[in-house]
């Protein structure tokens, strides 16, 4: 592939995307990979469910403000829900980065990464929280997370990996994570710090001040640590 344009990079354009069966949009390259994962997964006995698929800029960064205003649940590294009027800045972005990308530095904007789970396992009134609970061995997606995991470690799962399939002491575990490396890859390589840099002084960024003081460290624990 070419090298990738920054907007691409970004979650600032859907130039290279093309609708999907679920409703979202995907990499064009990553749709029909996806298609065949879902049949093998059919096959299987599982109705593989797309929960997220690309995620835009502005997508990111709604969620990133509605934490920091207390408009979305803040989750501790344990699980526990926290209290944002209880904790300073630094504890209130770390919490945030446990669990959610940096608006511009999200996998989810390249349309190569995708959050799933087996519908078939589920009522249709079912609230997805995608936890590791939910994937756990006591969980309704046991069974899906158990063959998903089977067939990646096999190299049987046409490309697709976790990227965050353990602690690397940043992002939280997330067994529903899953990326198309022969495209997702490419978009990774062209993460770099100065781009970083040049989304932090764009002031869009809430606790931009806390993240400046630490810009280089949190660059290695969350956007380069399980890339």
């Amino acid at each position: 592939m070419p090298e990738i344009a920054a907007e691409e990079l970004t979650g600032q354009t859907e130039r290279h995307l093309v609708p999907c069966w679920s409703g979202g949009l995907v990499h064009r390259q990553a749709l029909g990979p996806l298609q065949q994962l879902r049949e093998m997964a059919r096959a299987a006995g599982f109705e593989l469910a797309i929960a997220s698929s690309f995620r835009s800029y502005e997508r990111q960064l709604l969620i990133w403000r509605q934490k920091v205003a207390g408009e979305r649940q803040l989750i501790s590294a344990a699980g526990a829900v926290l209290d944002p009027s209880q904790l300073t800045d630094a504890l209130k972005l770390e919490a945030i980065l446990r669990w959610s990308a940096l608006p511009g530095l999200s996998r989810h904007h390249w349309g190569t990464d995708f959050d799933v789970y087996d519908a078939a396992a589920v009522n249709a009134n079912y609230r997805l929280q995608l936890t590791e609970a939910e994937y756990g061995s006591h969980g309704p997606f046991a069974a899906f997370s158990r063959w998903l995991g089977e067939r990646i470690a096999r190299g049987e799962c046409g490309g697709f990996f976790r990227p965050y399939d353990r602690d690397r002491g940043g992002v939280a575990p997330e067994p529903w994570h899953i990326s198309y490396r022969p495209v997702a890859d490419t978009y990774a390589a062209g993460l770099d710090f100065q781009l970083f840099e040049r989304l932090l002084q764009s002031g869009d960024w809430p606790l931009s001040a806390e993240i400046g003081c630490r810009a280089e460290e949190i660059f290695q624990r969350y956007v380069l640590n399980g890339q």
